[in-house]
């Protein structure tokens, strides 16, 4: 029986048997090990509580880093648990362009939240990010143990910690936004295509596009394709189930908010597609934009991301083709979203999960670039050197960004911290009112606003596009389509507390063009400011 026992252990030098099925990272990377000792992967635990600690660091302490986030996502749910708030023109009841089932999924932590803080909107404000957290610790944690399952401990460990201190996953994991909802639903696709789990990927690429982001479709194909191929009919019904479900309860939902039979989802699709859609007007970059970004939020983490396509030749018996199949939406979004005029840093959060993945397979394949393919175990010197660098630039790439962390929390945090404020100020008496100037791009939402002071409202400090407008329950609320909404961006004389007429700059138009009125010549040569007149408005 000690003999039969014996036989049944291999030894490291061993080769690999053929009906055994351990992850090629540890065929490649460790000795074999034996009966109970196989490595089964991480258990939730670990995933759970890192990422559970720096989630809720980020709920706390994250900076609103788009004003989209706050006039498109904050203020319609704010008009929905407090019945006040600012409306943009994509609510308007005539261009119907964003979804009440996004805000309203949020409503289900923000409406017992109202309830049981009463007026103290800012705990509300951050209870609704820490359940955003949430739903990022539970798609991340199930993304790292799918790693871990498949590929081993080192490649997840690689993965946990990109996933916990890059910049980019900080402070989009619990940012208002469906780009950051699709994010979710990329590392929890991801994580249940690897686990071999092809309908329920597919069904949660559905539910990330549609009550997520639309235009992250293209972000899920590979996912989507590899998963009907596998499993051709779970896969689909998977997915036209849950398409057909979530579509139309969007439609039931629009009805009832928009006051009329509407879908966002077409109204979007159809505005940006079909219709021309005009996000030009809105601000273009180049198409080295997202190049730069993305060096911004995950410094070499990014870089080495990228070189994932390179060493995939070397790695290709390790990470083809499941690995390559959930990267390959680095560069097939990449490349999408830079051809587009309009870019904007949320439009890549539904490949951050991604990016931290790719640049943790490259940094664990360091050995294999030197490693002689015919002998697995090789132990050279410059294997020895790969495997010590493996470490050192992990090191690197956290420090970098946790660098980057703390500079844009503590160097852009004050507009949110500052209307923390206006709750010890109330002695300004019930019915005050707070005007905001250049900085209404900055306002971080009505959740920050006390309840003494009824009203925020611009003033004209030179902006002259479309501001949002507070919703307005006399034209029907959420269902109305007032008339100063557009969808070209132009500004409406009724969106400021004010009166303003032109003046004319004496210290900055030439004196010949100044002193006497000359036709055309006079406007264009001269230089105008704006001579405005501010009215406090009463209290009521």
């Amino acid at each position: 029986m000690a003999l039969a026992t014996r036989q049944r252990r291999s030894s490291p030098a061993d080769p690999p048997s053929s009906s055994s099925s351990p992850s090629p990272y540890s065929k490649l990377d460790k000795p074999k090990k034996s009966g109970d000792d196989i490595d089964r992967g991480f258990g939730w635990l670990l995933p759970l509580i890192s990422l559970g600690m720096l989630r809720y660091m980020s709920a706390s302490s994250n900076i609103i880093h788009d004003c989209d986030e706050v006039f498109n996502y904050w203020e319609p749910l704010h008009y929905l648990l407090y019945k006040s708030g600012f409306q943009t023109w994509e609510y308007s009841s005539q261009f119907a362009l964003r979804s009440y089932l996004y805000i309203l999924f949020h409503n289900l932590v923000g409406w017992p939240a109202s309830l049981w803080f009463g007026e103290d909107k800012v705990r509300v404000f951050y209870a609704v990010r820490i359940f955003l957290g949430l739903l990022s610790v539970i798609a991340d944690a199930a993304l790292v143990v799918a790693l871990s399952r498949k590929y081993g401990k080192r490649l997840a460990s690689y993965t946990l910690a990109m996933l916990c201190l890059a910049s980019g996953c900080f402070f989009a994991s619990t940012s208002l936004l469906p780009s950051s909802f699709s994010m979710y639903a990329m590392s929890l696709s991801s994580a249940l295509f690897l686990s071999e789990k092809p309908a329920a990927a597919v069904a949660i690429a559905a539910t990330g596009v549609i009550l997520g982001w639309p235009f992250s479709v293209l972000a899920f194909l590979p996912v989507t394709i590899y998963s009907l191929v596998r499993r051709f009919k779970h896969a689909f019904l998977s997915g036209i189930v849950t398409s057909i479900v979530l579509v139309a309860l969007s439609v039931l939902v629009d009805n009832f908010y928009y006051g009329k039979w509407t879908s966002s989802l077409l109204n979007l699709l159809i505005y940006n597609v079909l219709g021309g859609g005009e996000s030009h007007l809105y601000g273009t970059e180049g198409p080295s934009f997202y190049l730069r970004n993305g060096f911004n939020n995950f410094n070499f983490c990014f870089i080495l991301a990228l070189l994932f396509i390179v060493i995939l030749p070397i790695a290709k018996k390790k990470y083809a083709p499941e690995l390559l199949v959930i990267i390959s939406p680095i560069y097939i979004w990449l490349a999408f979203m830079s051809l587009q005029p309009h870019k904007e840093e949320r439009f890549l959060y539904p490949i951050y999960p991604l990016i931290c993945v790719a640049a943790s397979a490259v940094i664990e394949s360091f050995p294999d670039l030197f490693r002689d393919k015919y002998n697995p175990n090789d132990t050279s010197v410059l294997v020895m050197m790969a495997k010590t660098l493996r470490p050192m630039v992990l090191g690197v790439i956290l420090c970098a960004s946790h660098s980057r962390t703390f500079s844009l929390i503590n160097g852009y945090s004050a507009p949110l911290e500052i209307y923390k404020h206006l709750e010890h100020h109330d002695d300004a008496g019930e019915g005050s009112v707070l005007c905001v100037g250049s900085e209404w791009h900055r306002f971080p939402s009505s959740f920050l606003v006390p309840e003494y002071i009824s009203e925020v409202r611009w003033i004209d400090d030179g902006f002259n596009g479309l501001l949002p407008f507070p919703f307005n329950s006399t034209l029907g609320g959420t269902s109305a389509a007032p008339s100063y909404f557009n969808n070209k961006n132009q500004a409406s004389d009724q969106q400021y507390v004010v009166a303003a007429l032109p003046y004319l700059d004496r210290e900055l138009s030439p004196p010949k063009y100044r002193s006497f009125f000359v036709p055309y010549l006079w406007q264009q040569k001269n230089v105008f400011g704006l001579y405005k007149l501010l009215k406090r408005i009463p209290k009521s």
